[in-house]
């Protein structure tokens, strides 16, 4: 069967959740037996978006081949249960780089280069060779940024082309506000979106509308009217208490059916065991349980929750494996630098579990710190994730080693103890992109220690994205002073994972809440919210 292709568009403004209707359409075509997986477009020029400020463009996940892509990748990867590699990220970086090289290398003399036909005609090339290497039933597309920004023209415009060559169905994701002065719902917006769709070349199949509340019945008339499609073809996606719902919720609207039949595919795969085993995880979620935790998350992008999604995540897989209720409070580091015992405590105090996330540069450092000391010194249960795990390092170093002053020197260069250190091998890079110690690595850890328990194996995979690492010459005086090295590369030559013994406190030089999935949690997080419960959950 030749592949089939789903377009998914975005109108009038970004954030509307274009990923999590891309990876409800992928879920959907799964649970028919259909090998479907989601490739993802963004305009910008960035070969990908390794180097961009997690403040404006939110989390950097990574993948186990190392590609750092859209945090939209999270949630593909999180509702599918699959891996995905980074050749189903698709940039404007990427494709000029490749534009150009072609071109300096003489594949175009003669001709002008130009959008069209050599961008368009490279765009469906590389969707066209990915879906023949993967095998793929149907291909999910999603057009980063919204129609009419000038970064993603060239793209919609092979998309418009792509439809002329295989079968395709184009979805718009819009926004239906509701105005509190007027009480209804406004279907202008939409109207003047749709317009600018069509003034590309292409006419949506399918409407999906966000909206705060249920989409009224004539508002969905008013729409399809406008877009010339049935009203049939025009779905509801209001605020639910899950993303993970929206399969289940666009299926009870007969989107699934409406797709099939769209496609030319058949129902007849459909797998109710595979459905019947999602619907109960999420139904986990949404769950009010009899027991509650609050985990406070300490980090330097906290306005942004974005910037930790895959954590939160994490945080909220767990929560549902092991039954618990879930309140996340965000402390923005940067407060708890000055602040006094009393302001700590008010920051902190009634935490059933601490995490302090990933990060770079040395904004916020030292209220990380106090965090981290807060909860060491209080049996707080503690977990590190990446710089999480360095300054857990630090911390132990300077208040239990009594080495003053003890410092990565990210932050400090000059400090006299360098507990965490820059990688030998990263002292010559001169480029930034793509040259950290990234994507899956391995690590062996000792049997005993609660990083074992927790993942109840001796050999662990998690990805990883960091410059820094822990300095071995400090090994033996923090470990003689009470800091197990829990696990290390199997060559022994790097620190991967270390604990307290006093109480639960475990830090990972790795991410692992970039492989945590809703149907398979991360067995880290998991140990997490036990402890966190067992040191006293709210009934």
């Amino acid at each position: 069967m030749r592949t089939k292709y789903v377009v998914v568009l975005g109108s009038l403004l970004s954030g509307l959740g274009k990923g999590i209707v891309t990876s409800s359409i992928t879920k959907i075509l799964s649970f028919y037996g259909y090998n479907a997986m989601p490739m993802k477009f963004d305009g910008y020029l960035n070969y990908d978006c390794g180097t961009m400020n997690p403040f404006r463009h939110g989390e950097v996940f990574v993948l186990d081949d190392k590609s750092e892509v859209d945090m939209d990748f999270g949630n593909y990867e999180r509702f599918l249960g699959r891996d995905i590699t980074g050749d189903f990220s698709l940039t404007g970086g990427k494709i000029f780089s490749t534009i150009i090289s072609r071109e300096r290398r003489g594949d175009f003399l003669g001709n002008d280069v130009q959008f069209i036909p050599h961008v368009t005609d490279y765009v469906i090339n590389k969707i066209e060779e990915t879906s023949k290497n993967h095998d793929l039933d149907v291909m999910i597309i999603e057009v980063g940024g919204t129609v009419g920004d000038i970064e993603s023209s060239y793209f919609i415009e092979a998309m418009r082309q792509l439809a002329l060559r295989h079968e395709t169905v184009f979805v718009d994701l819009t926004y239906v506000p509701k105005l509190d002065v007027v009480g209804e719902q406004k279907t202008k917006p939409t109207q003047l979106a749709i317009r600018s769709i069509m003034q590309s070349g292409i006419t949506p199949n399918f409407i999906i509308c966000r909206s705060a509340d249920q989409l009224d019945e004539d508002v969905k008339t008013k729409i399809a009217n406008f877009a010339n499609i049935p009203r049939e073809n025009v779905f509801d996606d209001h605020d639910l208490g899950s993303i993970y719902e929206l399969p289940y919720h666009l299926m009870l609207q007969g989107f699934d059916k409406k797709l099939l039949g769209s496609l030319g595919l058949q129902r007849s795969k459909f797998g109710r065991k595979k459905y019947n085993a999602w619907s109960k995880r999420v139904e986990r979620v949404s769950h009010r349980w009899s027991k509650s935790i609050i985990v406070s998350i300490v980090g330097k992008y906290t306005n942004l929750h974005d910037a930790y999604i895959s954590l939160k995540e994490s945080l909220v897989h767990a929560a549902a494996e092991e039954g618990v209720n879930l309140s996340i409070r965000w402390v923005e580091s940067e407060e708890l630098e000055n602040a006094g015992a009393g302001k700590i405590v008010s920051l902190l105090g009634g935490s059933n579990g601490l995490i302090v996330p990933g990060g770079f540069g040395s904004r916020g450092i030292e209220g990380m710190i106090k965090a981290i000391e807060y909860s060491r010194t209080n049996g707080i249960p503690y977990l590190g994730l990446c710089l999480g795990m360095q300054l857990m390092s630090v911390e132990f170093a300077r208040n239990v080693c009594g080495m003053k002053g003890a410092n990565s020197t990210e932050f400090n260069r000059n400090t006299r103890y360098k507990i965490i250190r820059l990688m030998d091998d990263q002292k010559t890079i001169k480029y930034k992109g793509g040259t950290m110690r990234l994507g899956l690595w391995p690590a062996k850890i000792k049997h005993g220690t609660a990083s074992y328990r927790a993942y109840g194996k001796g050999l662990v995979y998690e990805r990883h994205r960091h410059r820094y690492e822990f300095n071995n010459a400090y090994r033996g005086r923090l470990e003689k002073a009470g800091l197990k090295i829990s696990a290390t590369t199997p060559n022994n030559m790097l620190v991967e994972m270390v604990e307290w013994k006093e109480s639960f406190g475990i830090g990972t030089q790795a991410h692992p809440e970039l492989r945590s999935k809703l149907e398979a949690p991360s067995p880290l997080f998991i140990s997490f919210i036990r402890a966190a419960e067992a040191h006293g959950a709210l009934a």
